[in-house]
């Protein structure tokens, strides 16, 4: 069986991605793709995989695991989506480490799933906008536990993809950047359900009205009406033209509250975090979904 996990990040998509899959899921399961609902999996697996921090997992763990996902159903790709995955908002970034847990986390997923295929979906979000909200939400807030001997400018995702590459090389990762998530929503969710390029589904611009004006959204799905052959690529042109004149200010620009941070911090944040991300888009077993 093939099992998706979108594992966040989180602050990136705040459950809109989950909603889109469940808006397509009896188009889904017509393909064999179950998208099932949270309720069925999210405390299971959470306490399944912290009990494993103590014990090994029992032989029949991951059929039951199944048994509770697919209901008495079958499917031959299912997808869960759950932000803990690799911990909560008040531990994921410790000791200047962006979720630390990660590679244990997906380490323990391999073991209960040993025969299936494993693929992780996830959104990667600027430290310099992000780092704010998680130091709100932090367990422990103290320079020890929250930066260790590192700063900002030491932060980088491709050490957090990399560990989990190392503790679960069999398990490919693909990752897009939040901040262009607008633009290849559409592709996300075929990718993760395994549909072709040009297959329609629902809510492919959900993320998209939440940042264009209701004009703007209206002038765009006209000029989509009017030019109903466009590849994926002419639309995200089409859709960069609309936002360029349409987007809504209020809902693009980020207030960043970090004490003692300046703009010219946040600017050498953003261009590490650029440089970081060729950096994991050449990383072996990672595929990044880009414009």
């Amino acid at each position: 069986m093939q099992l998706v996990l979108h594992t966040g990040v989180h602050f990136t998509e705040d459950e809109r991605l989950l909603k889109c899959l469940l808006r397509n899921q009896d188009d889904f399961a017509k393909t064999g793709v179950k998208v099932p609902g949270p309720s069925t999996y999210r405390n299971l697996f959470r306490d399944t995989l912290n009990a494993m921090h103590k014990a090994e997992p029992s032989e029949v763990a991951r059929d039951v695991l199944l048994d509770a996902i697919l209901d008495d159903g079958t499917a031959s790709r299912v997808i869960l989506s759950d932000a803990n995955f690799f911990r909560s908002p008040a531990t994921a970034l410790q000791e200047g480490v962006l979720y630390p847990a990660a590679a244990v986390r997906m380490l323990r997923m391999a073991q209960l799933f040993p025969e299936d295929e494993i693929r992780i979906f996830m959104a990667i979000r600027n430290p310099a906008s992000l780092v704010p909200v998680l130091y709100e939400k932090a367990a422990d807030k103290t320079s020890a536990a929250f930066w260790g001997e590192r700063g900002p400018e030491d932060l980088r995702w491709s050490e957090t993809i990399g560990q989990l590459r190392e503790a679960a090389p069999g398990i490919p990762i693909t990752l897009w950047c939040n901040e262009d998530a607008p633009l290849i929503w559409a592709q996300i969710i075929r990718e993760m359900a395994g549909l072709a390029p040009e297959t329609k589904i629902k809510g492919g611009f959900d993320l998209l009205q939440t940042i264009m004006s209701e004009e703007g959204m209206k002038r765009f799905r006209g000029y989509l009406d009017t030019h109903p052959d466009m590849s994926e690529a002419q639309k995200r042109r089409v859709i960069t033209a609309f936002l360029d004149k349409y987007a809504l200010e209020e809902e693009i620009e980020e207030e960043l509250d970090m004490p003692g941070w300046t703009e010219e911090l946040v600017e050498r944040m953003t261009a590490i975090y650029d440089a970081d991300v060729e950096v994991i888009r050449a990383m072996p077993g990672v595929t990044l979904i880009a414009p």
